[in-house]
This record gives C-alpha cells, structure tokens and sequence, in this order.
C-alpha cells in the first residue's frame, strides 16, 4: 500500500473510532429517530443519477462509517448508461467534470480544500493509490447548529468562496472534479451533525424541491438490486433515480 493511502487510511480509521465512541448513544438507525433541521437543494443543475446512497442499511453508502452512512455520490449518464464519451482515461471524457457545484442551503463556510490534485482514472478501476487526501478538494458549510454539508472531490483550485463566507442556497461555489479516494469524477455529498469530516455523526439528507424519478436503464450500471419498498423513505432519495432541482435553473 502507498504511504499516501496508509497514512489516509490510519485517518479514517481513527476517525471512526472515535465517532463510534462518542456517538454510540446517539446512532441513527432510522430516518425516523431523526427530525431534519434544514431543507437542502442538490448541489448542481441539471439532471444527475444517484449512483450511490440511500437511507437505510440496504442502500447506504456505507452503513459501517458513520460519517458516510447517509452520504450520496452522483454522476451524470447518457441514454447508453455511460458516464463519458471518448477517452475513458481523460477526466474531461466525464460528463460531470467541471460542472459547477451549488451550495445546497444557507450557511457559512467553515472548511475548504482546494489544492489537492485530481485523481488519475485508474485502468483496473481502482482509485489512484497517489492521492493524498480521501476527501479531496472540499467544501463544508454550516447551516444549523447540528447540520454540516460537505461536498467533495472538487476540481483542483476550483473553489470560489472562502472560510467565514456566508452562501445563500443555489449560489455557485466550485466545480465537480475527480480529487481525492474516487474512481472516476463525481460529487461525494453528506450532511454531518459537525464539521470534521472524519469524526463527525453523517444525518440523513432531506431535499427539497427537486425531482426524482427511476433510471430506466438501472440494470446496465448496476448489479446490486433496486432498492426495497420498505428501502424507499417519503422526502428521501436513493441510488438508480435520476434527480435535478426545479426552479433553480
């Protein structure tokens, strides 16, 4: 393993230690045990699919890591169910590359990282075992007392805000990129009761005014099974729907 990834690795892991200590009691295992405290945007335009997260244990990003447990990667397909066209290699091939990202509510700017390199696109669909950062490039805004978004692997430099920055929902603050522990660009989206990235308690997400509706083609991107009935939570999204905001384009 590359010294990068190690160290990366040791962060996480001691990251979630401690979350798992300090948060035992407050766990959420049900979007029911948990009352939202801000309504969010998604953090683009345009129409983008869920390629990953969900509310519960069967469709979570990652259950097991409670700082991501209720987190979503999105990227942008076309009608084949590929996410770029032309060199797969070429981080400008990916339709989602450099498309700008939104702040998803209201808030101040309490974290940024803005010069880790982007990732190179690995042939066996690994991610780069060179980067330095896990997260990448990201965004963390506060909105609430005990709701943080944070937007992740952003283009290199590409960041147009600053620390103690008050954003209002929908105003651009960078570009999608391919920074940081990714196999290809995408936006890593999560809200956390802090704004440590590694040791905070991920919560569940609740969007508003957006659209959502099942990506036909699910099948051709995806092994795993659509989600359960009981996987579906009313306000909540999950990975195979294609989603967009309504009136902020």
């Amino acid at each position: 393993m590359k010294l990068q990834l190690l160290g990366q690795a040791v962060l996480q892991g001691a990251g979630l230690f401690y979350s798992t200590i300090k948060y035992k009691k407050k766990d959420i295992d049900s979007v029911d045990n948990y009352t939202p405290e801000v309504d969010y945007i998604l953090p683009f335009d345009g129409e983008w699919y869920t390629a990953n997260g969900g509310v519960t244990k069967n469709t979570s990003h990652s259950w097991e890591i409670l700082p991501q447990r209720f987190a979503y990667d999105f990227i942008i397909v076309d009608e084949e169910g590929k996410s770029y066209s032309g060199d797969k290699e070429d981080l400008r091939s990916y339709y989602c590359y450099g498309k700008e990202i939104l702040a998803p509510a209201d808030g101040t700017v309490v974290l940024i990282k803005n010069h880790f390199p982007d990732c190179r696109i690995m042939k066996d669909g690994q991610p780069d075992p060179d980067t330095p950062d896990i997260g990448g490039n990201r965004i963390i805004i506060k909105h609430s007392s005990n709701e943080y978004s944070a937007v992740c692997h952003l283009m290199p430099e590409s960041v147009t805000v600053h620390k103690g920055q008050t954003v209002k929902r929908g105003d651009v603050i960078a570009k999608c990129g391919n920074s940081g522990n990714t196999t290809e660009p995408h936006v890593h989206f999560q809200v956390q009761n802090t704004a440590h990235f590694y040791s905070c308690l991920g919560v569940p997400a609740l969007f508003s005014g957006i659209q959502k509706k099942l990506y036909a083609k699910y099948s051709i991107v995806d092994t795993r099974p659509l989600p359960e009935k009981e996987d579906i939570k009313g306000g909540y999204i999950h990975r195979g729907l294609l989603v967009r905001n309504i009136g902020n384009e």
